[in-house]
């Protein structure tokens, strides 16, 4: 029998010892991945969707409500503004940009938004298939909406209002397919984008105004919020503030406002992995207190081993080997679990609201965690293996004969 055969051995004599070190050990190994998979998925959602957007322009409310709606499109607006008052802030010669966003209707989920050419600009969107928007109730249609739904050029589309999915209140005019965007992994791939004229089309009959003109004028216009790049830093010390006095706007900035986000849920992201290290430390005492309790057990044992000629380091492999096997399926177990738990999760909410698809961890930080799952084992061999250390053969054998 070779010496893995006889840990093995070892450890499946003691089923409940063994189960308890690699639940813990798996468990503590699990949050940890957990939680540097959540961060990492985080940002990768939220840093990317930014670019080079200084402030969000919108109605008064949140700031935190604003930006959500408007740069990652998981919240519902605070309101419409003047579009009048937005081709005035636009005009400002501090802007070097500003992008108008006008939505409130979805097509099976996914979000129709009016704006103009320069949107596409800020993700650095590239054209699959077909061409960009030249007229009303024409759309194009970001990578993953076009997979899902399983949508062509030339395909026509009707709009449901409100920006969850819904078959009631589906409005007549319909949309046309014209282009496809390859996928860029930023929140522009899972939305419909059409112009302005389209989204104030489709409204007309609720705009009061529309009933008395027929050229829908500018001042009658309405838009959700402005997407406003500046010239230099300098703006955002002076024009932010300006704005925030008008009545009825807002002047929200989305890095500041995302990282107030980001310090709350670090909060939590702390405390979750404050406990994952007591669990660690603990699976820690528990694999060296079971090491160490099969150890005690097998003193008789170990001491004939001995008598035939077994050295120390050949009963330290036994033990170092029982250790690293409980390591092992531990760490596989923790991947498994993280993989096809949280991968679930994260499936459902990216089915429910098409954002959040999970990030896989990065070789370094499995390797960084697999260190301090070896550091963890090795720490607890060393403790466990000084029964053998300090054996004395002859004392062990008389008093078990």
């Amino acid at each position: 029998m070779t010496l893995w055969n006889l840990s093995l051995q070892n450890l499946k004599s003691k089923p409940l010892y063994s189960f308890l070190s690699v639940f813990t050990l798996a468990l503590g190994i699990a949050l940890l991945l957990g939680m540097q998979q959540l961060k990492q998925t985080f940002k990768h959602h939220v840093a990317p969707n930014l670019g080079a957007i200084d402030v969000v322009v919108g109605a008064k409310g949140s700031p935190l409500q604003l930006v959500l709606a408007s740069v990652l499109h998981v919240d519902h607006p605070t309101g419409n503004i003047a579009y009048v008052t937005a081709q005035k802030i636009a005009k400002n010669p501090m802007v070097k940009s500003a992008v108008p966003l006008s939505y409130g209707d979805n097509y099976k989920g996914f979000r129709i938004v009016g704006t103009t050419a320069p949107f596409l600009t800020l993700y650095q969107a590239e054209f699959n298939k077909g061409r960009k928007v030249e007229k009303a109730m024409e759309v194009v249609l970001g990578a993953t909406v076009a997979q899902q739904l399983q949508l062509r050029l030339g395909d026509r589309i009707l709009s449901a209002h409100g920006l969850l999915e819904n078959s009631i209140d589906v409005h007549a005019d319909a949309f046309t397919v014209v282009g496809i965007l390859k996928p860029t992994q930023k929140v522009i791939d899972r939305l419909i984008i059409c112009n302005l004229q389209s989204v104030w089309e489709v409204h007309k009959h609720e705009n009061r105004a529309a009933h008395a003109s027929h050229d829908h004028g500018a001042a009658e216009k309405e838009i959700t919020a402005l997407l406003v790049t500046f010239k230099s830093p300098r703006a955002l010390l002076s024009l932010p503030p300006k704005l925030n006095k008008m009545p009825y706007i807002q002047a929200a900035l989305p890095k500041y406002e995302l990282d107030k986000l980001y310090e709350t849920m670090g909060i939590g992201f702390k405390a979750i992995t404050g406990l994952a290290y007591l669990i660690f430390f603990i699976s820690g005492l528990i694999l060296f207190t079971n090491l160490y309790k099969m150890v005690k057990e097998r003193t008789f044992d170990v001491a004939i081993l001995r008598t035939y000629g077994a050295s120390h380091t050949q009963l330290i492999r036994i033990v170092a080997q029982e250790g690293l096997a409980i390591g092992i399926v531990a760490f596989i177990s923790a991947y498994a679990l993280i993989t096809g738990g949280l991968g679930a999760l994260i499936t459902r909410i990216h089915n429910t609201t098409h954002m959040y698809t999970l990030q896989s961890l990065s070789l370094q930080e499995l390797l960084e965690t697999g260190i301090s799952v070896f550091i963890l084992i090795i720490v607890s061999v060393l403790l466990a293996i000084y029964p053998i250390l300090k054996m004395d053969i002859s004392t062990i054998l008389s008093h078990d004969t």
